[in-house]
């Protein structure tokens, strides 16, 4: 019972809960940006380059063989699809510029409210006593 206990102490805990609000939203806003990569800035891309994208860059190491009458079994194609790896890098670039972008923004809304001087706390009837009882003996002294 003391292990059950303990895990939901520890899965209630402030930054659990807001690493996995970050989880979820970071998965989301993920699938936003490989859709802009894919459905927008690609086919932008593919008229640039005068085919049909990034996706079908390939160099082709053996071609793919249909299996034959004689008996020649079928050969799958095997090619080294760097288009899909560059349109990875893209979507990757973007997805760092975007949280960059976001942390500065964050940044620099921390910065102003940290910059912003704190009101300092009224005295308690401790430090009250303590000044007035600093002040007679410095009264005390310079009488002296």
């Amino acid at each position: 019972m003391s292990f059950i206990k303990d895990f939901k102490a520890f899965a209630m805990k402030g930054n659990i809960i807001d690493m996995a609000v970050g989880v979820i939203v970071g998965g989301a806003f993920g699938k936003i940006v490989s859709s802009l990569v894919n459905d927008i800035i690609m086919p932008v891309m593919s008229i640039l380059t005068g085919g049909d994208g990034l996706k079908n860059f390939k160099y082709v190491i053996v071609e793919a063989r249909e299996a034959t009458a004689e008996g020649a079994s079928a050969v799958a194609e095997v090619a080294v699809n760097y288009g899909v790896f560059i349109q990875n890098i893209v979507d990757f670039l973007i997805i760092a510029m975007s949280i960059f972008v976001a942390l500065k923004v964050i940044m620099k809304f921390k910065k102003k409210e940290e910059e912003k001087p704190a009101p300092a706390p009224a005295p308690s009837k401790e430090e009250v006593l303590l000044t007035e009882i600093r002040d007679l003996l410095k009264q005390q002294a310079e009488k002296k």
